[in-house]
This record gives structure tokens, sequence and C-alpha cells, in this order.
């Protein structure tokens, strides 16, 4: 008798729990379709849909701006300066409106830009920039290894360390789970400030871990900066021959817009330790002779307002004339971005799409199969990189304007991962970044076949594998 009473308690509170879920589906999630999924999945399958829902039932992530309102003298002189090194609207080739209220910070003069291809490259100007700091060095990867990359950057941040360089170091708690213990402690040895993984707060205690800091960020002394697709792992220089060579971008940023991605790991150590690190930075302003006008865009879940990531990337899309080229490793838009794609090519303009051919993530890869053909009706030219997996995340908009960062064109980086992205509104910058994706497209194949016209794998899984585009 008891063991049924207990039954009968269980089943009632699993049903109590999945209505209450199913109600908060059909009040929080970003499209009916979605609501009716999660409502469905809820009231049908509780015992499995419960747990699902913890993980990925969610798109916010509340209280993260808590770190914004302790940033707000530093927000304020970042824009008293721009006010100074303004670009009037009337003097720029796309509306810069919707970048900077995306942003929440405003496009200044007074930047400079280098182009970083592929990690030999990026990890020799990022390591050499540590080594000649001389007040402190912010390190922020989604991934970093304990192999031989990993353990170059450990040495060189070890060294800064021990020459009087404050030294800030911070990894996301899913995508460096593999990393030791052994590897924290030499940094803390040598006096580099970590993450304690006891007491850092976020997504690992809130059933959040869905939510990843996917920004991949260096600064040095508050004068120069770096974002973009790499993390800090062998593969990334090419040395996995499953990858093959590793085609990534970063970008080596200088000016005042170094300070705007300083902002955002400020807002990210102090979210994760509670620790104030505003006053410890460098907030004066560098210009840079090359006077470019640049802006960086921090999206993520804890953005109070509509999903940034995806309105970055719709804004961007909606403001072309002449072309959009855009380079990513995943391909699982959301409705409004693929929507944007189509009425672009629709209109004439030169819209391409440049995916990797080597597979790192099955899902993904088969979902992205069933976006093409209605893509490729409208105008959308589709590409798989060859030569070895294309992780770079880039967007080229006319002859003006051209993105760099760590937004993966897919819902994750839009509505869950914390991402940022590096502009540039200038004819050198776009011309740099086209002539690199000119090689990229001549070093890939087309799509030109249709779903009905693929292995039979990728025609019977894609369409499954799309059901799962809100988490991909």
């Amino acid at each position: 008798m008891l063991s049924i009473t207990l039954s009968s308690l269980f089943i009632l509170t699993m049903w109590t729990a999945a209505g209450l879920s199913a109600l908060s589906a059909a009040r929080t999630a970003r499209t009916p379709q979605g609501a009716m999924g999660w409502v469905v999945f809820l009231l049908a399958l509780p015992i499995v849909a419960l747990p699902a829902y913890m993980f990925f039932g969610h798109h916010r992530f509340k209280n993260y701006r808590a770190a914004r309102l302790q940033s707000e003298r530093a927000v304020q002189g970042i824009k008293t300066f721009a006010q100074n090194y303004s670009v009037a609207p009337e003097q720029m080739a796309i509306n810069p409106n919707p970048f900077e209220s995306v942003a929440g910070l405003p496009i200044c003069r007074g930047n400079g830009f280098d182009l970083l291809i592929d990690g030999e490259a990026a990890f020799r100007s990022i390591f050499q920039a540590i080594d000649e700091a001389h007040d402190y060095v912010l390190v922020q990867f989604y991934i970093v290894r304990d192999d031989v990359l990993g353990r170059r950057l450990r040495d060189h941040m070890i060294a800064a360390a021990q020459r009087g360089v404050a030294v800030w170091f911070m990894t996301d708690a899913v995508g460096s789970h593999a990393l030791p213990h052994s590897y924290s402690l030499g940094l803390q040895a040598a006096g580099v400030n970590l993450v304690d993984p006891g007491t850092r707060r976020g997504p690992k205690h809130r059933f959040l871990l869905n939510f990843r800091n996917h920004r991949k960020t260096v600064i040095i002394d508050g004068k120069i900066g770096f974002t973009g697709g790499l993390n800090v792992g062998d593969e990334y220089i090419g040395k996995d021959p499953t990858f093959g060579p590793w085609r990534d971008t970063n970008v080596r940023i200088s000016g005042p817009v170094v300070l705007q991605l300083q902002l955002t790991f400020a807002e990210d150590w102090h979210w994760v330790t509670d620790e104030p690190l505003l006053e410890l930075l460098n907030w004066t302003a560098h210009i840079s002779s090359q006077d470019l006008a640049a802006l960086v865009i921090a999206t993520g879940p804890g953005d109070n307002t509509t999903e940034t990531g995806s309105m970055m990337y719709f804004s961007a899309i909606s403001a072309a004339k002449h072309r959009v080229w855009i380079g990513s490793p995943y391909f699982v838009p959301d409705l409004d971005v693929v929507a944007a794609l189509k009425h672009a090519a629709l209109k004439g303009i030169d819209v391409r799409i440049l995916l990797p051919d080597i597979i790192d993530h099955y899902a993904p890869w088969l979902a992205a199969y069933s976006y093409f053909d209605d893509l490729r009706a409208a105008g959308v030219r589709i590409f798989r990189y060859k030569p070895g997996f294309m992780h770079q995340k880039v967007i080229l908009v006319d002859e003006t304007f051209a993105g760099i960062g760590t937004t993966n064109l897919d819902n994750r980086s839009f509505r869950l991962n914390f991402e940022a992205m590096a502009f540039f509104f200038d004819i050198m910058v776009a011309q740099q970044v086209s002539e690199m994706l000119k090689i990229d497209f001549s070093r890939s194949d087309e799509i030109t076949k249709g779903l009905e016209q693929q292995k039979l794998l990728i025609r019977l899984a894609a369409p499954v594998a799309r059901l799962f585009a809100p988490v991909l």
C-alpha cells in the first residue's frame, strides 16, 4: 500500500511539474512553434521531457546584467569619448543605428586593424603581445587544452606574471571541462588570477549548462585586443590529422574599440567571480593612426531585449546592397536570418555561405542540409570548404563593412552562447576580408545538388537533425 501511495505521489508530482513547465514554455518560448513543441513534449512524455526542459528549455540568463550595472561608469566613459570621435551617420554606407542599439555602445573612430589568418599567425601575434605587456593581460577562451599550444599559452602567462604584470585567466566550465587541475595550479603558483571552480557562479548551479561563454578574448594593457574563432588546442594550428589544415580567422585590434572588448571581459569576470575588476584596468583610450570606425558587439542570453545575436546578423544582411559573404562552421539559423538571406538574394545581391566540408559535430552538419534547398531556390550560393576544417566566423557586406569574431550562424550562438564580434566600417578592412574569402571560395565546392540527390543518410537524417535546431 505504501509503495502504491508513493508511486501515485510521484506521478502526481511529475505531472504537476510538467504542467507548470508547459505553462512556462508557452509564456517564454521565442516562437509559437517552439512553445507548441515543448508543451506537447512535456505533457506527452514528462519523465523524459522534464530533465530536457531543465537543461534546454531556457533562453534567458537572468540577472547577468547585474555586471553591467557595476560597469556604468566605464560605459559612460566609452560613450563620452565616442562623442569626440564619432562618425556622422550620413558619412557611413550602412545605417549604424541597429548595430549601436544591439551593442549598447557607439561606433567610434581612431581604431586599428590587423587580419590574422589561421592559428600560427594569430598565436604568434598573441604571444608577442603578452610578452610585451607592461601592466596587465586578460585572457579568455572557450576551450583551452593541456597540449603543446595550451602549455605555450600557460608559459607566456606565467612569464608575464613573474615580471610583475597582472594576469587574469578565464575559461568556460563546459568548453574546458577536460582541462586538468594541474594546469590551473601552475598558473596559480605564478600569481595568475584564476576563476576558482569551487566558488564560481553561473550555469553549473542553475540547470543551465546549455549556456556557454563562447568568447575568445585577449586584452593587453587596454591598448591591444584579440578576438576571433580560435580556441587554444593543437588542432587549431593544424596538428590534428582528423581535421587537417585548420582554417580560422582572428583579428588584432587597437584603439578605443579595445575598451569595448575589455568591458565584456570585465563583466564576464564579475559575473563568474563576483569580483569587481573595473578599477584595476586602464580605461583611457589610445588612438590608432589607422583611424578606422569600429564597434564591438557582445551578445548573449543575459541581454534583456530581443535575441541580439540574431538581430546583429539580420541587420547586417538587411543592409547589403551588393553582396553578403558569410563564413561559419555551422549553419542552423533562425527563421528571421533565413528570411533575410532569401530576401537579399531575391533582390539580386550576391549572397554566399561558406561552410566546412569536414565534420566535427554531426547534428549541426546534417541539420544544415535541410535549409539548403529553400535558400538555393532564392539564389543563395552555398559552398563547402575542402582542404581542412573551416572554423572562422566572418561576415562581409558590400565594400565597406566586415565583422570577425566568435558568433556562428546558428541558434546556439544567437540565443544561448555569450559571443563577441568586432565590426569595422571601412573600405580597407572590407577589401582585406574580401581577398581572404575569395581564396577560401576558390578552395571550396559549391553545393548544386538538392536534398533528394544527397546520400541516403543525409536525406533521412537532415530533417530529423533540424528538429533540434533550437539548441544546435
